[in-house]
């Protein structure tokens, strides 16, 4: 059709979330024969033997609906988690369950949601597609969080209030104690939404999580995503643990069968392989003691993260580092779509990828 279609103003202007170029596209592009991706914060060593073996099995079953509401699953995460099951909903990846949160707690046009700035793209993209504002509060000085600065954000109005633990793209981490506090100073009905989607990689990571702590703060959402440590981006698996009446109408809302067959399964698995997660920790954790003490060598700035990835100043400009790691077949992230240009973000990943980004870096900056 040659004339517009009529949109709701809030989507007019809406620019879509943009994961940059592809391992084949950057192949393609500077005739490379292997491209290392250390972008988007994936697991280090991959998907783990066993969800593989489950996957498998379970290929000649997706002519089936999965269970409605994932039973199995949720059981799962509450035992694995320490979680009263009533409280637990899943999603496909946790971006869902923030876009059900805005739309189930949130009234368009007249309640507000609170988050730092920068923040995770989908706050900002969701609060805005429901039609509901979206107050930002500067992070602090090296990208501390600033919550007296958060406070003076809310008011009666305020449904949910974000933050991420640890953050992105800096890796920066409270204990879960200061997230506590912040929830009791929060007015009646507003909600705090911990994203927890990196504090599996905290050290130690129990002194990040609210998770143990959900039972007696009924005002907490905790998010947690399966794409990081337990290696299933690509199945887009995720949950929401909170009070169970919230729970509820969460799970009212949620559009049936989002969770997959094979998301299911291979969540399930995932919790039960100890052993890839114990090595995907080791992994991280040694990783980022290295890559941190090796870019400080060359002439970065190097924040401290509690994260699986570091965020860094390098001694050349970001935009002309992050183009000549591409030509060496090297895909790190560029962080202009945060408003911050002259940084950039690496994920850890595993030995020979590290060490592989960081004789290339050596080439590249060794002598600025």
């Amino acid at each position: 059709m040659s004339e517009e279609p009529f949109v709701r103003d809030e989507v007019r202007g809406f620019t879509p979330y943009s994961p940059g170029l592809s391992i084949e596209e950057i192949k393609e592009k500077y005739g490379l024969a292997r491209v290392i991706k250390l972008a988007s914060n994936e697991n280090p060593l991959g998907v783990s033997a066993l969800v593989a073996r489950v996957l498998s099995r379970k290929a000649g079953l997706v002519f089936r609906y999965p269970r409605s509401g994932n039973p199995a699953l949720v059981s799962g995460i509450a035992r694995s988690f320490g979680l009263d099951p009533a409280g637990v909903v899943t999603g496909n990846g946790s971006d869902e369950i923030i876009d059900l949160l805005v739309r189930v707690t949130a009234k368009p046009g007249l309640d507000n949601v609170v988050a730092f700035r920068p923040c995770f793209s989908i706050y900002v993209h969701q609060t805005r597609l429901c039609g509901v504002s979206l107050r930002q509060v500067p992070l602090g000085p090296d990208f501390r969080f600033d919550f007296e600065a958060l406070l003076a954000a809310v008011d009666g109005n305020t449904a949910l209030v974000f933050v991420t633990n640890p953050d992105n793209p800096s890796g920066y981490a409270v204990p879960a104690e200061q997230l506590a506090e912040l929830a009791g100073k929060l007015p009646p009905r507003a909600i705090l939404v911990v994203d927890e989607a990196y504090a599996d990689f905290a050290d130690p990571a129990g002194e990040y999580t609210l998770l143990p702590r959900l039972s007696e703060l009924r005002n907490v959402v905790v998010l947690r995503t399966f794409s990081k440590m337990y290696g299933l981006a690509g199945l887009r698996l995720g949950f929401g643990a909170m009070a169970a009446p919230l729970a509820d109408y969460v799970r009212r809302v949620r559009l049936p069968f989002s969770v997959n067959l094979l998301a299911e399964a291979a969540g399930m698995a995932a919790m039960e392989d100890v052993h890839f997660l114990a090595a995907t920790r080791e992994t991280v954790l040694r990783g980022r003691e290295s890559v941190s003490r090796e870019l400080s060598r060359l002439g970065c700035r190097v924040f401290p993260s509690m994260a699986n990835f570091l965020m860094f100043v390098p001694p050349r400009p970001a935009a002309e580092v992050f183009e000549e790691l591409l030509r060496r077949g090297i895909i790190v992230r560029p962080l202009t779509s945060y408003a911050l240009p002259d940084l950039l973000r690496v994920s850890l990943g595993a030995d020979e990828e590290n060490a592989a980004f960081l004789a290339a870096m050596e080439e590249i900056v060794g002598h600025a």
